[in-house]
């Protein structure tokens, strides 16, 4: 059995994400901070008959993400598949013209240092086997820059040059980088709409099995400018 770990695991996109890949024979390992939130979590998919467990880590904390990894591998065996989806800060988004080093530097270490850290505490495993995949949903300024969204944008668009390097590396070797940027609002599940989150979850799952696209903005062709419209005549 093949084994999904979500790091940043939470009640809207996480849990889809754990219930689309449980479908499909997944044992989910999720990972966060909140233990009562995760056993919850747990004691949903279980009722669905999905195998899991949850972790306990901050993503700030190299040591914390490297302890939750090597527990997983422990359970379960090896990591087949990572997400990563966490929403870290101790700053709200920040507009460019209020960018500090601090906000900065927060956004930057909860979104891309963590990410690397991520990465290598499960890559070689991977490497060793010729396989795996490493998806990572962040937001649109990720690819569009905002200028609101000026602490966000140095840490999510610092983890999409790290992806996109990744993605070159490990192209060859076996192992699959995805990168989701969303312009959306998450709803409620089961509406079927775009913003639904497991309507994202089918979608997370089809480019894992197909592999063919590495990194695209979700729904495919939205700008900011769609998103601030839309945004706007929904408010």
């Amino acid at each position: 059995m093949k084994t999904f770990a979500i790091i940043g695991a939470g009640k809207g996109l996480g849990l889809s994400l754990a219930k689309r890949f449980g479908k499909e024979g997944f044992q989910v390992a999720l990972v966060a901070r909140n233990a009562e939130k995760l056993q919850d979590m747990v004691n949903e998919l279980s009722a669905t008959g999905i195998e899991s467990s949850y972790f306990i880590a901050d993503i700030y904390s190299k040591e914390q993400i490297e302890t939750a990894i090597i527990s997983i591998k422990e359970k379960y065996g090896q990591i087949d598949v990572v997400e990563v989806s966490p929403v870290p800060g101790n700053y709200p988004p920040t507009s460019v013209l209020e960018l500090t080093v601090e906000n900065a530097r927060d956004a930057f270490e909860g979104y891309a240092a963590s990410s690397i850290n991520i990465v290598n505490a499960v890559l070689p495993d991977m490497l060793e086997r010729k396989d795996g995949a490493l998806l990572f949903t962040t937001g649109l300024s990720a690819i569009y820059p905002f200028p609101m969204m000026g602490n966000i944008g140095v840490g999510i668009g610092g983890l999409r040059n790290y992806l996109t390097n990744l993605h070159t590396e490990l192209l060859e070797k076996g192992i699959f980088v995805g990168h989701r940027s969303l312009g959306l609002f998450i709803s409620e599940p089961g509406t079927g709409q775009v913003g639904d989150p497991d309507v994202i979850a089918d979608m997370w799952f089809q480019a894992y099995t197909e592999k063919t696209v590495w990194e695209e903005e979700y729904p495919k062709g939205i700008t900011p400018e769609a998103l601030l419209s839309f945004h706007e005549n929904n408010n």
